[in-house]
Protein backbone atom coordinates (compact mmCIF):
# COMPACT_ATOMS: atom_id res chain seq x y z
CA UNK A 1 0.00 0.00 0.00
CA UNK A 2 1.27 3.05 -1.22
CA UNK A 3 1.20 6.79 0.28
CA UNK A 4 -2.03 8.20 -1.77
CA UNK A 5 -4.07 4.91 -1.43
CA UNK A 6 -3.40 5.27 2.30
CA UNK A 7 -4.26 8.80 2.39
CA UNK A 8 -7.20 8.34 0.44
CA UNK A 9 -9.00 5.48 2.67
CA UNK A 10 -8.16 7.04 6.01
CA UNK A 11 -10.20 10.34 4.31
CA UNK A 12 -12.90 7.74 2.74
CA UNK A 13 -12.88 4.75 5.28
CA UNK A 14 -15.94 4.13 3.92
CA UNK A 15 -14.72 2.65 0.51
CA UNK A 16 -11.86 0.13 1.81
CA UNK A 17 -12.28 -3.13 -0.06
CA UNK A 18 -10.94 -6.55 0.79
CA UNK A 19 -7.49 -6.10 -0.64
CA UNK A 20 -6.67 -3.08 1.04
CA UNK A 21 -8.24 -4.85 4.65
CA UNK A 22 -5.18 -7.29 4.26
CA UNK A 23 -2.76 -4.96 3.39
CA UNK A 24 -3.59 -2.92 6.88
CA UNK A 25 -3.19 -6.09 8.71
CA UNK A 26 -0.30 -6.51 7.00
CA UNK A 27 1.33 -2.93 8.07
CA UNK A 28 -0.52 -3.31 11.38
CA UNK A 29 2.13 -6.23 11.94
CA UNK A 30 5.03 -4.48 10.94
CA UNK A 31 3.96 -1.57 12.32
CA UNK A 32 2.18 -2.29 15.39
CA UNK A 33 1.66 0.92 17.31
CA UNK A 34 0.47 3.17 14.33
CA UNK A 35 -2.70 3.72 15.78
CA UNK A 36 -4.44 5.42 12.48
CA UNK A 37 -3.65 1.92 10.53
CA UNK A 38 -5.13 0.07 13.42
CA UNK A 39 -8.71 1.92 13.40
CA UNK A 40 -8.67 2.35 9.70
CA UNK A 41 -8.15 -2.23 9.95
CA UNK A 42 -10.63 -1.99 12.31
CA UNK A 43 -13.16 -0.52 10.20
CA UNK A 44 -12.54 -2.35 7.10
CA UNK A 45 -13.43 -5.75 9.23
CA UNK A 46 -16.53 -3.85 10.55
CA UNK A 47 -17.58 -3.12 6.76
CA UNK A 48 -16.93 -6.82 6.01
CA UNK A 49 -19.01 -8.08 9.00
CA UNK A 50 -16.17 -10.26 10.00
CA UNK A 51 -15.99 -12.89 13.14
CA UNK A 52 -12.48 -10.60 13.73
CA UNK A 53 -14.05 -7.81 14.52
CA UNK A 54 -14.35 -8.06 18.13
CA UNK A 55 -10.99 -9.74 19.09
CA UNK A 56 -9.21 -6.96 16.77
CA UNK A 57 -11.57 -4.41 19.12
CA UNK A 58 -9.80 -5.50 22.29
CA UNK A 59 -6.47 -5.53 20.79
CA UNK A 60 -6.48 -1.95 19.40
CA UNK A 61 -8.09 -0.97 22.78
CA UNK A 62 -4.50 -2.32 23.93
CA UNK A 63 -2.60 -0.47 21.73
CA UNK A 64 -4.75 2.58 22.84
CA UNK A 65 -3.08 5.39 24.84
CA UNK A 66 -6.89 6.95 25.28
CA UNK A 67 -9.84 4.52 24.96
CA UNK A 68 -12.54 7.03 25.16
CA UNK A 69 -10.97 8.70 21.66
CA UNK A 70 -11.20 5.43 20.30
CA UNK A 71 -14.98 4.35 21.50
CA UNK A 72 -15.94 7.46 20.08
CA UNK A 73 -14.28 6.67 16.85
CA UNK A 74 -16.34 3.44 16.79
CA UNK A 75 -19.51 4.59 17.76
CA UNK A 76 -19.30 7.54 15.10
CA UNK A 77 -21.31 8.09 12.13
CA UNK A 78 -18.49 7.96 9.69
CA UNK A 79 -17.12 4.62 11.16
CA UNK A 80 -20.55 2.67 10.89
CA UNK A 81 -21.91 3.85 7.72
CA UNK A 82 -20.73 1.52 4.65
CA UNK A 83 -20.91 1.88 1.07
CA UNK A 84 -24.56 1.06 0.68
CA UNK A 85 -26.02 3.63 3.09
CA UNK A 86 -23.85 6.21 1.48
CA UNK A 87 -25.44 5.29 -1.65
CA UNK A 88 -28.84 4.85 -0.59
CA UNK A 89 -28.52 8.64 1.02
CA UNK A 90 -27.32 10.10 -2.10
CA UNK A 91 -30.10 8.46 -4.17
CA UNK A 92 -32.12 10.06 -1.37
CA UNK A 93 -31.04 13.71 -1.80
CA UNK A 94 -31.70 13.07 -5.86
CA UNK A 95 -34.93 12.54 -5.55
CA UNK A 96 -35.41 15.53 -3.19
CA UNK A 97 -34.35 17.49 -6.19
CA UNK A 98 -36.99 15.83 -8.90
CA UNK A 99 -39.86 18.12 -9.21
CA UNK A 100 -43.26 16.30 -10.56
CA UNK A 101 -45.69 18.35 -12.37
CA UNK A 102 -49.64 18.39 -11.50
CA UNK A 103 -51.48 15.60 -12.49
CA UNK A 104 -54.19 16.87 -15.29
CA UNK A 105 -57.98 16.36 -14.15
CA UNK A 106 -59.37 13.23 -16.16
CA UNK A 107 -62.30 12.92 -14.42
CA UNK A 108 -65.58 11.52 -15.86
CA UNK A 109 -68.07 13.72 -18.08
CA UNK A 110 -70.77 13.91 -15.03
CA UNK A 111 -73.40 14.23 -17.73
CA UNK A 112 -73.21 10.66 -17.87
CA UNK A 113 -74.73 8.85 -15.19
CA UNK A 114 -73.44 5.58 -13.10
CA UNK A 115 -76.66 3.83 -14.24
CA UNK A 116 -76.22 4.28 -17.63
CA UNK A 117 -72.49 3.54 -17.72
CA UNK A 118 -73.27 -0.08 -15.66
CA UNK A 119 -76.61 -0.55 -18.00
CA UNK A 120 -74.05 -0.13 -20.81
CA UNK A 121 -71.16 -2.42 -19.40
CA UNK A 122 -73.93 -5.17 -18.86
CA UNK A 123 -75.22 -5.06 -22.34
CA UNK A 124 -71.90 -5.67 -23.97
CA UNK A 125 -70.92 -7.99 -21.67
CA UNK A 126 -73.84 -10.49 -22.66
CA UNK A 127 -72.87 -13.62 -24.27
CA UNK A 128 -68.98 -12.81 -23.88
CA UNK A 129 -69.15 -14.44 -20.17
CA UNK A 130 -67.74 -17.78 -19.97
CA UNK A 131 -68.31 -19.56 -16.44
CA UNK A 132 -65.16 -21.78 -17.47
CA UNK A 133 -63.33 -18.34 -16.99
CA UNK A 134 -64.02 -17.88 -13.13
CA UNK A 135 -63.18 -21.87 -11.97
CA UNK A 136 -59.41 -21.70 -10.90
CA UNK A 137 -56.56 -22.84 -13.19
CA UNK A 138 -53.47 -25.08 -12.57
CA UNK A 139 -50.20 -22.91 -12.69
CA UNK A 140 -47.85 -23.89 -15.03
CA UNK A 141 -45.13 -23.66 -12.20
CA UNK A 142 -46.99 -26.36 -10.65
CA UNK A 143 -47.98 -28.70 -13.51
CA UNK A 144 -43.74 -28.88 -14.00
CA UNK A 145 -43.10 -29.33 -10.23
CA UNK A 146 -45.59 -32.47 -10.26
CA UNK A 147 -43.96 -33.81 -13.19
CA UNK A 148 -40.43 -33.24 -12.04
CA UNK A 149 -41.58 -35.27 -9.07
CA UNK A 150 -42.80 -38.75 -10.72
CA UNK A 151 -38.63 -39.47 -11.31
CA UNK A 152 -38.31 -38.61 -7.90
CA UNK A 153 -37.72 -40.70 -4.67
CA UNK A 154 -40.00 -39.88 -1.33
CA UNK A 155 -36.80 -39.54 0.66
CA UNK A 156 -35.61 -36.75 -1.95
CA UNK A 157 -38.90 -35.39 -1.60
CA UNK A 158 -38.94 -35.04 2.48
CA UNK A 159 -35.63 -34.02 1.93
CA UNK A 160 -36.35 -31.11 0.03
CA UNK A 161 -39.22 -29.88 2.13
CA UNK A 162 -37.14 -30.36 5.07
CA UNK A 163 -34.68 -27.62 3.35
CA UNK A 164 -37.36 -25.41 3.06
CA UNK A 165 -38.01 -25.48 6.57
CA UNK A 166 -34.62 -25.50 8.11
CA UNK A 167 -34.65 -23.14 11.60
CA UNK A 168 -32.17 -20.86 12.21
CA UNK A 169 -29.56 -22.31 14.91
CA UNK A 170 -28.82 -20.69 18.38
CA UNK A 171 -25.80 -19.08 17.13
CA UNK A 172 -27.35 -17.65 14.21
CA UNK A 173 -30.28 -16.24 16.59
CA UNK A 174 -27.58 -14.61 19.02
CA UNK A 175 -25.64 -13.17 16.56
CA UNK A 176 -22.46 -15.58 17.92
CA UNK A 177 -19.58 -14.15 16.76
CA UNK A 178 -20.81 -10.67 14.62
CA UNK A 179 -19.19 -7.88 15.35
CA UNK A 180 -20.16 -5.75 18.67
CA UNK A 181 -22.50 -2.29 18.10
CA UNK A 182 -21.49 -0.12 20.47
CA UNK A 183 -23.71 3.24 21.18
CA UNK A 184 -22.58 6.30 22.36
CA UNK A 185 -24.80 5.63 25.55
CA UNK A 186 -22.73 2.38 25.97
CA UNK A 187 -19.64 3.37 27.67
CA UNK A 188 -20.09 1.22 30.74
CA UNK A 189 -20.70 -1.53 27.87
CA UNK A 190 -17.57 -0.81 26.42
CA UNK A 191 -15.81 -1.12 29.75
CA UNK A 192 -17.10 -3.75 30.94
CA UNK A 193 -16.29 -5.47 27.88
CA UNK A 194 -12.75 -4.77 28.00
CA UNK A 195 -12.41 -6.05 31.39
CA UNK A 196 -14.33 -9.09 30.88
CA UNK A 197 -12.38 -10.03 27.85
CA UNK A 198 -9.48 -10.44 29.99
CA UNK A 199 -10.66 -13.13 31.36
CA UNK A 200 -10.74 -16.81 29.30
CA UNK A 201 -14.36 -17.88 28.74
CA UNK A 202 -15.85 -20.28 30.77
CA UNK A 203 -15.21 -23.72 29.79
CA UNK A 204 -17.33 -26.67 30.57
CA UNK A 205 -15.60 -29.30 30.53
CA UNK A 206 -16.68 -31.47 33.60
CA UNK A 207 -18.85 -33.99 33.96
CA UNK A 208 -22.36 -34.16 36.16
CA UNK A 209 -21.21 -36.50 38.30
CA UNK A 210 -18.54 -34.36 39.07
CA UNK A 211 -20.14 -31.11 39.64
CA UNK A 212 -22.61 -33.31 41.70
CA UNK A 213 -19.74 -34.40 43.76
CA UNK A 214 -18.17 -30.48 44.17
CA UNK A 215 -21.68 -29.51 45.03
CA UNK A 216 -21.76 -31.60 47.92
CA UNK A 217 -18.51 -30.85 49.12
CA UNK A 218 -19.60 -27.19 49.01
CA UNK A 219 -22.75 -27.82 51.07
CA UNK A 220 -20.34 -29.59 53.52
CA UNK A 221 -17.92 -26.75 53.54
CA UNK A 222 -21.03 -24.06 54.75
CA UNK A 223 -22.44 -25.57 57.11
CA UNK A 224 -19.28 -25.29 59.37
CA UNK A 225 -19.43 -21.44 59.18
CA UNK A 226 -23.30 -21.86 59.81
CA UNK A 227 -23.13 -23.99 62.56
CA UNK A 228 -20.03 -21.91 64.36
CA UNK A 229 -22.73 -18.96 63.58
CA UNK A 230 -25.32 -20.84 65.79
CA UNK A 231 -22.76 -21.35 68.79
CA UNK A 232 -21.93 -17.98 69.23
CA UNK A 233 -25.67 -17.10 68.91
CA UNK A 234 -26.00 -19.59 71.46
CA UNK A 235 -23.41 -18.25 73.30
CA UNK A 236 -24.35 -14.82 73.38
CA UNK A 237 -27.97 -15.36 74.16
CA UNK A 238 -26.44 -17.02 77.26
CA UNK A 239 -24.58 -14.20 78.96
CA UNK A 240 -27.09 -11.78 78.28
CA UNK A 241 -25.17 -8.95 77.87
CA UNK A 242 -26.85 -5.58 78.06
CA UNK A 243 -26.04 -2.77 75.06
CA UNK A 244 -26.59 0.70 75.78
CA UNK A 245 -28.40 2.21 73.15
CA UNK A 246 -26.69 5.79 71.57
CA UNK A 247 -28.64 8.64 71.93
CA UNK A 248 -27.08 10.04 68.33
CA UNK A 249 -27.41 7.44 66.15
CA UNK A 250 -27.57 8.55 62.32
CA UNK A 251 -30.09 6.81 60.42
CA UNK A 252 -29.22 4.23 57.53
CA UNK A 253 -30.65 4.10 54.66
CA UNK A 254 -31.27 0.21 54.02
CA UNK A 255 -32.46 0.28 51.17
CA UNK A 256 -29.58 -0.52 48.43
CA UNK A 257 -29.83 0.84 44.86
CA UNK A 258 -27.28 -1.38 43.60
CA UNK A 259 -29.71 -3.31 41.56
CA UNK A 260 -31.38 -0.02 39.98
CA UNK A 261 -28.26 1.20 38.86
CA UNK A 262 -27.28 -2.60 37.32
CA UNK A 263 -30.21 -2.65 35.93
CA UNK A 264 -29.89 1.18 34.32
CA UNK A 265 -26.93 -0.20 33.12
CA UNK A 266 -28.15 -3.03 30.93
CA UNK A 267 -27.78 -2.63 27.28
CA UNK A 268 -28.19 -5.84 24.75
CA UNK A 269 -24.62 -5.05 23.94
CA UNK A 270 -23.87 -6.06 27.34
CA UNK A 271 -26.14 -9.01 27.19
CA UNK A 272 -23.96 -10.36 23.78
CA UNK A 273 -20.58 -9.83 26.05
CA UNK A 274 -21.92 -12.45 28.50
CA UNK A 275 -22.70 -14.71 25.38
CA UNK A 276 -19.80 -14.63 23.90
CA UNK A 277 -17.65 -15.67 27.30
CA UNK A 278 -20.50 -18.29 27.53
CA UNK A 279 -21.38 -16.63 30.56
CA UNK A 280 -25.10 -18.06 29.79
CA UNK A 281 -26.55 -17.83 33.30
CA UNK A 282 -26.04 -13.45 33.30
CA UNK A 283 -26.82 -13.71 29.98
CA UNK A 284 -30.26 -15.07 30.68
CA UNK A 285 -30.43 -12.54 33.57
CA UNK A 286 -29.80 -9.70 31.14
CA UNK A 287 -32.30 -10.61 28.83
CA UNK A 288 -34.69 -11.01 32.00
CA UNK A 289 -33.45 -7.40 33.11
CA UNK A 290 -34.09 -5.87 29.73
CA UNK A 291 -37.63 -7.74 29.30
CA UNK A 292 -38.53 -5.93 31.80
CA UNK A 293 -36.95 -2.31 31.07
CA UNK A 294 -38.44 -2.64 27.45
CA UNK A 295 -42.16 -4.79 27.49
CA UNK A 296 -42.65 -3.74 24.10
CA UNK A 297 -39.44 -6.11 23.00
CA UNK A 298 -40.96 -8.68 25.47
CA UNK A 299 -41.07 -11.56 22.59
CA UNK A 300 -37.91 -10.53 21.15
CA UNK A 301 -36.21 -11.06 24.18
CA UNK A 302 -38.12 -14.07 24.97
CA UNK A 303 -36.93 -16.31 21.96
CA UNK A 304 -33.20 -14.67 22.67
CA UNK A 305 -33.90 -16.32 26.40
CA UNK A 306 -34.77 -19.32 24.80
CA UNK A 307 -31.98 -19.78 22.20
CA UNK A 308 -29.46 -18.90 25.65
CA UNK A 309 -30.90 -22.04 26.97
CA UNK A 310 -30.91 -24.47 24.08
CA UNK A 311 -27.42 -23.18 23.59
CA UNK A 312 -26.51 -23.90 27.30
CA UNK A 313 -28.06 -27.64 26.91
CA UNK A 314 -25.56 -28.10 23.50
CA UNK A 315 -22.98 -27.05 24.92
CA UNK A 316 -23.84 -29.04 28.53
CA UNK A 317 -24.23 -32.53 26.47
CA UNK A 318 -21.29 -31.63 24.36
Amino acid sequence: MNTTDFTYILQNPQNITSDQTQQLQALISEFPYAQSARALYLKGLKNKDSYKYNQELKTTAAYTSDRSILFDYITSEAFNQNEISQIIKQNSEHLKGIVFNEADDISIDKSVTIDDALKEHIKNSEGVLDPFLFEEKLKMEDVAHFLSLRNTTPEQVILDIDAKHIEETPEQTLQIGKPLDFDKSETHSFSEWLKITSFKPIKREESSETLEEKNEENSNEAEDPISKKFELIDKFLESNPKIIPSKDVPKIELKSDDSVRHDGLMTETLARIYLEQKNYEKAIQSYKILSLKYPEKSGFFADQIKAVKQLQENNTQN
